[in-house]
């Protein structure tokens, strides 16, 4: 099949849609929608958010060196949508979207009650990279709703029901198809 050459784009699929809660050190609080989120490594567990530099989550962080990560469910996507439509300068969105606050258990940003996956990070280091600066940023807990937890005490993303967000559109995740390893179970390899 042939390929066309396109421009350069961040058309990489898919990218979780999340909320960035923060809090300044005169303890206002603010939260907004972010994509450009991800695994940084495993060990320490650090998770980086890419922020444009104007925005008020951003500067709250870039204060304190503290943020959340909350997972919202598919079912919040308007409300997730209005988050980063509005701005936090002119709006109090926990108010506006009736968003919970509730307390971090190590650090000073809050978390969302209604999202059911909060991750409490602390900045390790700030990256100016263009249009964005990346926050790269150690787990320090992760809180979840008991109903998502499996007898391992793993996450069960799919009770979660998290979306993700591509080339302007929001996406809803699918069935598992795989897991890590399950292609070499049954197979033995140089033989």
């Amino acid at each position: 099949m042939a390929k066309r050459i396109l421009e350069p784009d961040t058309a990489l699929y898919p990218c979780p849609v999340v909320l960035v809660s923060a809090r300044d050190s005169k303890g206002k609080l603010n939260f907004m929608t972010a994509a450009w989120c991800g695994i940084v490594c495993s060990k320490p567990p650090l998770i980086s958010v890419s922020i444009r530099p104007s925005r008020l989550t951003g500067l709250m962080i870039r204060e304190t060196k503290e943020f959340a990560i909350n997972v919202p469910r598919a079912s919040y996507v308007k409300e997730v949508d209005l988050a980063g439509v509005l701005s936090g300068k002119d709006t109090d969105k926990f108010k506006k979207l009736k968003f919970t606050v509730l307390n971090s258990s190590k650090i000073k940003a809050p978390i969302i009650e209604e999202c059911p996956v909060n991750i409490e990070c602390r900045v390790v280091e700030i990256k100016p990279l263009g249009s964005h600066d990346m926050f790269i940023a150690e787990v320090l807990a992760v809180q979840a709703d008991e109903e998502l937890l499996d007898k391992e005490q793993n996450i069960d993303y799919k009770k979660a029901d998290p979306f993700v967000y591509n080339q302007g559109g929001y996406f809803s995740l699918f069935e598992k198809i795989g897991y890590y390893g399950f292609s070499n179970e049954a197979q033995t390899y140089g033989t």
